[in-house]
């Protein structure tokens, strides 16, 4: 019998690591997510440390930029773009900050950062995360390395 190629083998189910400080959004994403056949982990706290982040090995992040009424979700989304292990990472920012957001668009899309604002809808969401997928998938392409491999 013939090993089965990789096309011909069940798709390997996505980790989506979100990190948001209330409760009600992180429940409305785990609802959203799962049921889109995805792998969730939810923190209501932002990682000082991306020793947790490369732990849990995410394949996307979605991060909002103000947690506990400080801007600890952009500070961390510098810390992965600045580490080799973790700023390959796909990062979607969602959140209420739109002043911040807006004066940084720039600098997130030459990162390849997508932006959802709050409130969202659904298919937004979706939307950018096929798109952070599809970019993924270009930039594995073109380096010649699997999207699976961080």
């Amino acid at each position: 019998m013939a090993a089965k190629t990789r096309s011909e083998e069940e798709p390997r189910q996505r980790h989506i690591l979100v990190v948001n400080d209330t409760q009600e959004i992180l429940d409305l994403f785990r609802e959203i997510l799962e049921e889109e056949g995805h792998r969730v982990s939810l923190y209501s706290y932002a990682f000082r440390d991306l020793a947790e982040i490369k732990q849990l090995a995410p394949d996307l992040v979605v991060l909002d930029f103000i947690i506990g009424g400080e801007a600890y979700g952009w500070q961390l989304l510098q810390k992965m773009k600045m580490d080799r292990e973790t700023m390959t990472i796909p990062v979607i920012v969602c959140t209420a900050a739109v002043h911040m957001v807006r004066e940084m668009e720039g600098h997130l899309k030459e990162k390849g950062v997508g932006v959802i604002l709050k409130p969202f809808d659904i298919e937004d969401l979706l939307r950018e995360i096929a798109s952070s997928w599809r970019r993924l998938e270009e930039d594995a392409s073109e380096s010649g390395t699997e999207t699976s491999a961080h």
